[in-house]
């Protein structure tokens, strides 16, 4: 998966082909490396928050994916401290562009309605399932889908918000042609697409629809 710099330095995006397509219809699995933190220190490393610039990058992130319509349905998060910053941020950013109300299919947006107090990251509809799970922290590539194979069926979009290098492995799993081979970078974003149930995706089979490195 090569990276291409977007216009106005916000990070890498793109298609496997290189242009811009019409989505597939089909579930979409989000998966997001942390944003930038701290340097280790003495501290544990579940401990280490994000830096400033990680705190910018993630709302950026947040922003991309609502001016897309990836909103998520359900959330999966590493419990540690960067991983959950990384959510708090992107789910901030999500609140300032056009949201997908219920019935939008992902990858394609809408006017944004007035936000309701108690609604979901953009205010669109409900607020989205979100489950913070020790082995997105400690696991590998093959604990990562038996997770996503476990997501609610009723869920369309699913965001996997974790570490390297277990996300990028997974990535590499489900599309090896176009996967990055250097990895996700902080606050790197990869779309599969998911045709069929949750319980069923294998290797293989969950081709990358969309890339994006977010800057702030």
């Amino acid at each position: 998966m090569t990276q291409t710099s977007a216009a106005g330095g916000t990070g890498g995006d793109g298609d496997p082909g290189g242009a811009r397509r019409p989505e597939v219809p089909g579930r979409s699995l989000v998966l997001l490396r942390h944003a930038k933190a701290e340097r280790p220190t003495t501290a544990p490393d579940a401990d280490r928050p994000l830096t400033a610039r990680g705190h910018a990058d993630a709302a950026a992130a947040g922003a991309w994916l609502g001016h897309g319509g990836y909103l998520p349905t359900v959330v999966l998060c590493s419990p540690a401290k960067r991983t959950r910053q990384t959510w708090h941020d992107v789910a901030l950013g999500m609140a300032a562009p056009p949201i997908r109300p219920l019935g939008v299919p992902a990858g394609q947006t809408a006017p944004a309605p007035t936000a309701a107090a108690g609604t979901g990251p953009a205010g669109g509809g409900a607020v989205p399932a979100v489950r913070y799970d020790q082995r997105i922290y400690h696991g590998h590539a093959a604990d990562l889908l038996e997770l996503v194979r476990g997501t609610d069926p009723a869920a369309d979009t699913l965001l996997l918000i974790g570490h390297n290098p277990a996300i990028s492995e997974l990535s590499t799993l489900l599309d090896p042609v176009h996967a990055d081979p250097e990895g996700l970078r902080t606050s790197g974003i990869v779309i599969h697409r998911i045709d069929g149930e949750w319980a069923d995706v294998r290797a293989q089979a969950g081709p990358i629809v969309k890339w994006h490195t977010a800057r702030g």
